[in-house]
């Protein structure tokens, strides 16, 4: 299985990318994406609030480790041909790429699921922390969210 693991404060173009993944593999018949977009709000505690910018950090070689993890357990449930994950770092503005998934294998359910899985263990097993300015110019941390633990919990409860 090929993989390309990257996090980066360049944005990513994700056709490139797909083309990048199956290039020369004729065994690739189905590839599953997923794009995360800095969104202009976000709810915390409770409470709907605007977002102007946001900023990702992470520990360098961890980040990556972590999920070289996360995508080799992919690899474990679903046979997969291969796998690029790029997450973005450092400051954001609203509508750009913050992360891509992409999963390739054989057959569409492999694809679809594993992209799923990867993207649901990333959000609670990757070491980023996010960072949210708000239109006043005050500052919050976004703590993780109740609905990714149990996301991640529906696949892990399955292992």
């Amino acid at each position: 299985m090929r993989v390309r693991i990257a996090v980066q404060e360049t944005p990513f173009d994700a056709a490139t990318e797909q083309a990048r993944l199956c290039a020369g593999d004729p065994g690739i018949g189905a590839v599953a994406s997923f794009v995360g977009l800095v969104r202009g709000h976000n709810r915390v505690e409770g409470q709907e609030a605007e977002v102007s910018t946001l900023t990702l950090e992470h520990y360098p070689g961890m980040t990556e480790k972590a999920l070289g993890r996360i995508v080799d357990a992919a690899a474990e449930r679903w046979s997969l041909q291969a796998v690029t994950v790029i997450h973005r770092v450092g400051e954001l503005c609203l509508g750009e790429p913050i992360v891509l998934v992409l999963s390739a294998s054989a057959h569409r359910q492999a694809a679809f699921e594993s992209c799923q899985f990867i993207m649901d263990i990333l959000k609670t097993e990757a070491p980023f922390w996010k960072k949210e300015r708000l239109p006043d110019g005050s500052e919050r941390w976004v703590d993780a969210r109740e609905y990714d633990g149990q996301a991640a919990a529906r696949w892990l409860g399955s292992l």
